[in-house]
């Protein structure tokens, strides 16, 4: 099973820096399945599956867009405690697409629900009977599209056989390459961590380059754990951690009809039962669920459509932390700032004003900007040592931070962002092509 190579070429952006990709291996309890359903022009992997022999424990968080796709339709309706699959396809976001949409997501969970049943029958002592209510669904793509139904079931039998129970990093790549659309890199993260003193995985994978704004998910991550914990206690961890990842990264400002965050926990790892959210014995297991949150969702600000900078604004000493988030997403949105960064002009102005059209609270008089180490602004006025020379020097870092003081409070917030680059416009205008 080898890296399936057109994803990379036939990507419409051709920035492909590669990044270091960490060691996903096994994890017990989910299996992992990958074909082409021929959704796209050219050959690629566009379908992936996500198979838990003896369910998952899950929870999700879904987009705020008054719009949802029907995918998302259906997720939201499935009242089950355990799922054992979770079908994920790309170039078709099943959105605004209407009851043939939704009987689509029907169908399929009809098909794949009697193949994994047959499944079970084959290689369980004790097999399980998989309804379709325990079948979840991933989409993205265009939105509008007639959704692609009977493609998709005739690749379930092939999903279903080419079931692998051992994962490794080659087929996690092919996983997070299978649900990429613009991007160029697939997004992989993980941790190891402890409960109590036992090991415990977390491994995670995205996708998402365009159409990113935080409103309560932005875009598709999928998080697979061994640890043993309840649909409430994963449900709390996940929103609890979401507001400082995925949602704290904005790439356009537009939030898609599909997002959603997902945590599924296979159960297999043994340790020391957990029965609250507040169990101190998750403290080293939410840090980690964070830390992977937080490099899934810088991965996707880096391989933003057309990004030649990664973007860090850091905003401290606001009166609320919603002033401060308010403030981080009027710079990090802005046109302005985001092509002046392109230009690697030092343009401090642009900042001022994006905070200004904000209603957030301010104090003038104590308000500071830098740019990295470079002291631009400082109590209301510009820095004595300030230079614009320095400033145009540090703008052609790849990596650019931007921390301001608000001056009113003591509550803060960082946001992730990218730039805007002629390539965003010409992926975009030729998305559908």
């Amino acid at each position: 099973m080898g890296i399936n190579i057109p994803n990379f070429i036939n990507s419409k952006s051709k920035n492909h820096k590669m990044i270091d990709f960490q060691d996903l291996d096994h994890l017990d309890g989910l299996s992992i399945s990958t074909v082409s359903a021929n959704l796209y022009k050219t050959k690629r992997d566009d379908l992936v599956m996500f198979y838990f022999r003896e369910g998952a424990n899950f929870a999700s968080v879904y987009t705020k867009s008054k719009i949802l796709s029907e995918n998302i339709k259906w997720n939201l309706n499935q009242k089950t405690k355990k799922v054992f699959s979770l079908i994920v396809n790309t170039r078709n976001a099943n959105s605004f697409t209407g009851n043939h949409g939704y009987q689509s997501m029907q169908n399929i969970a009809e098909a794949a629900s009697l193949a994994l049943s047959n499944k079970q029958k084959e290689d369980e002592d004790e097999p399980k009977i998989i309804k379709t209510k325990n079948i979840l669904f991933g989409c993205t793509g265009t939105i509008g599209e007639v959704f692609p139904t009977e493609k998709i079931i005739s690749k379930i039998p092939e999903l279903v056989n080419k079931i692998k129970y051992t994962q490794n990093k080659l087929i996690w790549m092919k996983a997070a390459l299978g649900i990429m659309t613009t991007d160029t890199q697939p997004k992989m993260a993980m941790e190891e961590c402890h409960i109590g003193n036992n090991l415990v995985k977390i491994y995670g994978i995205a996708k998402g380059s365009g159409m990113i704004h935080p409103k309560m998910a932005t875009t598709l991550g999928y998080i697979f754990t061994d640890a043993d914990l309840s649909n409430d206690i994963l449900k709390k961890l996940l929103q609890k951690n979401i507001e400082t990842t995925f949602n704290a990264i904005s790439c356009d400002g537009d939030t898609s009809t599909n997002d959603m965050v997902s945590i599924f926990s296979t159960g297999r790892a043994k340790h020391l039962k957990i029965n609250s959210f507040l169990d101190k014995k998750l403290k080293n297991f939410d840090q980690s669920l964070n830390k992977t949150l937080l490099n899934l969702a810088k991965r996707l600000v880096a391989d933003g459509e057309g990004a030649s900078k990664f973007i860090t604004i850091i905003i401290n000493d606001a009166k609320t932390e919603a002033d401060a988030k308010e403030i981080a997403f009027s710079i990090a949105n802005s046109p302005l700032v985001k092509t002046a960064i392109t230009g690697e002009d030092p343009n401090w102005g642009r900042i001022i004003m994006a905070i200004g059209k904000t209603e957030a609270s301010i104090n003038i008089n104590k308000l500071a900007i830098k740019f990295g180490k470079i002291n631009v602004v400082h109590d209301g006025k510009l820095h004595s040592s300030y230079t614009e020379e320095e400033a145009a020097e540090y703008m052609k870092n790849t990596n650019i931070e931007i921390s301001v003081k608000i001056g009113t409070g003591n509550k803060n917030f960082t946001a992730y962002s990218m730039d805007l680059t002629k390539k965003y416009i010409d992926i975009n205008a030729d998305y559908r092509s």
